[in-house]
């Protein structure tokens, strides 16, 4: 299926289930019906492409007109639509943002059309990681106690807490990964219902609930619009050793807040440090993909390649969490021929036209990103961000779609409403109830999160030797090295179970995740 050529290689759209490549090549042409090809390296102008001179300097990452391109035409990569000719383009032409434009997408959808079921593994054969079983039921890859906030004016008392428990202090608590405070700017000057006001409920109640953590205290002010005891109310929460709730105002200050909030944790560290990990099943694992700071070589190398990971997981029954609405869109449509039905299809199309009008109402456009240092690193449009992005889904049927911050309560391949930006997604992916993220980048990110370990993957060999000290897998060498998407795609896997059984990642073990908590703000401030 891939044939390869002089001086680089065709291959078909990275979202199925093989790409080869020869070290060094000097451009990539992803379909046949592709007019625009992606090179490998910088060239000069005249440079020969396949038979194409170049007629300027062209960056690396950044594509080619492999022919003539009219105005108005198509340019199209990974067999799909990125964009449209602002301008006539000439074959050996560098075609990005000076005459490339966006226009909205206007596909057509189907439903179910594509459906290729994993080949489940039997329960008997299953994969295990070295997980904490919690007294619910649930899984954790952790084991944190965290101290929450309901708004913005505890955030100061939360972080005192937590900063208390240094090494000294967990020193007899070997089996505690820490005290964590979960801090945020809302809370309060906020409507008390509608999407803002729900969101933040979702999130508070998925990090007071996250099996990572062994005990949750929360801190209020106590006049906020999210009140705590309203939370326990909407979500049936119960107060107990291992799960305690204050408010500075019936406390009487911030002072008294801090010490009984230390008196508070203390109580729960001995019993929290009885946690033991034990063999759990793969299928426990729900996983985060997630990308950021993403270049050209994102949707060729690491994203599919975290695609097969997630195959991977799905067969053993695990679940695969893809979010980040504004980055599929315009590949939405490929994601509604693996919904396993029509109703989880539009759910997909319904949070699309929540989008569409969310940016209009604000004065935006769903083309605002890329960002400027996706667009450095050759990504020209969002349709051509978001076709890379998907890959991170893999090949199995898309079996739900959950609103922000919601419980994911399916197997398999999911999808949860976000905003684009990493923080606030990954914040919502937690709260849904992923115990492991695993974070694509090209440009190079320095994201962690806590208490879901993040493991990162560079998409390409010069950002992965740059910053190897924040690099956890190297997908560019499926490039420069000949390592094929399977092979890749395994060792992600791997590494997921390895990290998810207590191997820290290096965001971890840099001890990133305190100040990656974002909520997504929605709605007006009052």
């Amino acid at each position: 299926m891939v044939q390869n050529g002089r001086d680089g290689f065709q291959a078909i759209a990275p979202v199925a289930r093989s790409l080869e490549s020869t070290p060094m090549l000097d451009f990539i042409r992803l379909d046949a019906s592709d007019n625009v090809v992606t090179l490998t390296k910088p060239v000069q102008t005249g440079h020969d492409v396949d038979g194409v001179a170049t007629t300027s300097m062209i960056p690396k990452g950044h594509k080619m007109a492999i022919r003539a391109i009219a105005k108005g035409e198509a340019v199209r990569k990974y067999a799909q639509v990125i964009g449209y000719a602002s301008v006539d383009i000439a074959p050996g032409d560098h075609v990005h943002t000076q005459n490339t434009e966006f226009r909205n997408t206007t596909a057509t959808y189907e439903f179910s059309t594509d459906l290729r079921p994993a080949e489940m593994v039997p329960e008997s054969a299953r994969d295990s990681f070295m997980g904490y079983r919690r007294k619910n039921g649930s899984v954790g890859t952790r084991n944190y106690i965290a101290i929450t906030t309901s708004v913005n004016c505890s955030a100061t008392a939360a972080r005192r807490i937590a900063d208390h428990f240094g090494p000294d202090e967990l020193a007899a608590y070997p089996n505690v990964d820490g005290v964590v405070a979960f801090v945020h700017g809302t809370g309060c000057g906020m409507a008390g219902d509608g999407d803002g006001f729900e969101a933040l409920q979702r999130v508070s109640w998925g990090y007071a609930r996250h099996p990572n953590h062994a005990g949750v205290l929360m801190v209020g002010l106590g006049c906020e619009i999210n009140q705590i005891d309203w939370l326990l109310e909407a979500y049936g929460l119960e107060r107990g050793p291992m799960f305690q709730t204050m408010n500075i105002q019936d406390v009487a200050g911030l002072r008294r807040t801090i010490e009984l909030g230390i008196e508070k944790v203390k109580a729960m560290l001995p019993i929290a440090n009885e946690a033991k990990r034990e063999p759990c099943p793969a299928s426990e694992l729900k996983v985060a993909l997630q990308c950021g700071g993403s270049d050209a070589m994102s949707g060729i190398t690491a994203n599919p390649a975290l695609g097969y990971a997630c195959d991977l997981l799905v067969a053993q029954g695990g679940t695969g969490v893809l979010a980040e609405t504004p980055e599929i869109y315009g590949a939405e449509h490929l994601l509604t021929r693996r919904a396993i039905d029509e109703k989880v299809g539009q759910k997909l199309i319904e949070r699309i036209r929540w989008w569409e009008d969310y940016t209009l109402r604000n004065k935006g456009s769903m083309d605002n990103n890329p960002s400027p240092g996706n667009k450095r690193g050759g990504l020209t449009t969002i349709l051509e961000k978001s076709l890379g992005a998907a890959a991170k889904g893999g090949t199995t049927p898309l079996t739900g779609v959950y609103k922000y911050g919601e419980p994911v309560t399916a197997k398999g391949f999911t999808f949860m409403d976000s905003p684009g930006y990493d923080p606030a997604s990954v914040t919502g992916q937690i709260a849904s109830g992923c115990n492991v993220v695993v974070f694509t980048t090209g440009r190079g990110s320095a994201f962690g999160s806590k208490p879901a370990p993040c493991i990162k993957i560079a998409t390409n060999t010069d950002m992965y030797t740059r910053m190897v000290e924040d690099m956890d897998i190297n997908a560019g060498a499926m490039l420069t090295d000949g390592v094929t998407l399977e092979e890749k795609g395994r060792e992600i896997y791997e590494t997921i179970l390895r990290v998810a059984s207590g191997e820290k990642s290096k965001s971890e073990a840099q001890g990133l995740g305190d100040e990656e908590f974002v909520p997504w703000q929605i709605g007006a401030v009052m």
